[in-house]
């Protein structure tokens, strides 16, 4: 470590040139989402960048990260937000798209995120793919989660390889399997550590994990990581020990030396776990907005979905210490020197 927020890996080597890199990044992209689109049955839709603030349709992720926002001149200063993210939307465009049971859509979503502290994986411009499945009756429990889980997990696995062959200097790393454990089992594994030293062990053990149940308390009074409390289900018993039907992808990250989250996901709420959830997170005024007043109508269908980081897996695949090197964006004058001195090529 030789500035704050920066992590020098000792003995970095930058595998693929700028140029290289910038191919390499097309192959990842295109490989991953044409194998995701099949393994989960999904069609690419166009979203937006922006939605109406007010509508109750953009994401509070933590719920206290800022917007960016504009007024509309057309609209009578009306004022719109860049989203966050379109786990809501994509809700939406199933209903409007009349999506069948058991297939789904999946889009490029872009956002700026003006407070992320600046860091090896944290940048202000935030590009996933966000995907959302409509489920079929019988299919709201873990055990259709975990089914779920295991297809994005054979797809991470499909493109390591066309990686590896194209670039034989990338040697694979990712398990045979991923590994499934509840939110409360990581805090009674590791009751002295913070969620993130939590992740840390098991990534490290495990190489990939699927954490389960993030939003909800715990044992200890306090949640493993902060969700919205209205489109991930955080609060359903699973059984007489765990609650939530939701998680995140986690895998060892041996460039960074570090727990590495690559996707959100989760079975989204319905009207009752709406409704509950909204009252633990003191927030029940929301119904009134116009999402939650169509999914407690009945007008939005049973989803399963969620984001897979776009430049995070890149980062992954192509071992590269900086998000810079993935994405275009603005890091701290100080933050670029360093990393030129180490070999790691900011975009």
């Amino acid at each position: 470590m030789t500035m704050k927020n920066l992590y020098i890996p000792e003995n970095y080597k930058n595998l693929l040139d700028v140029n290289e890199t910038e191919k390499a990044i097309k192959l990842v992209k295109e490989t991953f989402q044409q194998n995701l689109a099949s393994e989960l049955k999904l069609r690419r839709v166009t979203a937006p960048l922006f939605v109406l603030k007010g509508t109750g349709i953009n994401d509070d992720l933590n719920g206290v990260e800022r917007k960016v926002s504009f007024p509309i001149k057309d609209l009578e200063g009306a004022e719109a937000e860049v989203v966050n993210s379109l786990a809501k939307w994509k809700r939406m465009a199933l209903a409007e798209h009349k999506i069948y049971e058991g297939y789904g859509i999946y889009t490029d979503m872009n956002a700026i995120r003006p407070d992320e502290v600046l860091d090896n994986i944290h940048s202000l411009y935030v590009d996933q793919w966000d995907w959302e499945r409509v489920m079929r009756d019988g299919e709201r429990n873990l055990i259709f989660l975990q089914y779920i889980v295991e297809k994005i997990y054979e797809v991470l696995k499909r493109t390591e390889y066309v990686i590896c062959e194209h670039y034989p200097q990338i040697k694979p790393q990712l398990p045979s399997g991923i590994h499934f454990i509840q939110s409360e089992e990581l805090l009674e594994k590791y009751p002295e550590l913070s969620p993130k030293q939590r992740e840390y062990e098991v990534a490290r053990e495990y190489g990939a994990v699927f954490i389960i149940g993030i939003g909800g308390e715990l044992s200890n009074g306090k949640p493993h990581d902060g969700r919205a409390p209205d489109y991930d289900d955080w609060n359903t018993p699973t059984n007489d020990r765990f609650n939530g039907l939701n998680g995140d992808i986690v895998l060892w990250n041996d460039i960074l030396q570090d727990s590495f989250e690559i996707s959100s996901m989760g079975i989204r709420v319905n009207k009752e776990s709406l409704m509950d959830q909204l009252k633990i997170a003191d927030c029940e005024e929301r119904k009134d907005f116009d999402f939650h007043k169509m999914l407690l109508e009945d007008k939005l269908p049973q989803s399963v979905g969620g984001g897979i980081g776009q430049s995070r897996i890149c980062m992954y695949y192509l071992r590269k210490a900086h998000i810079g090197e993935i994405q275009s964006s603005i890091w701290p004058a100080e933050m670029r020197n360093v990393c030129a001195q180490n070999d790691i090529q900011l975009i």
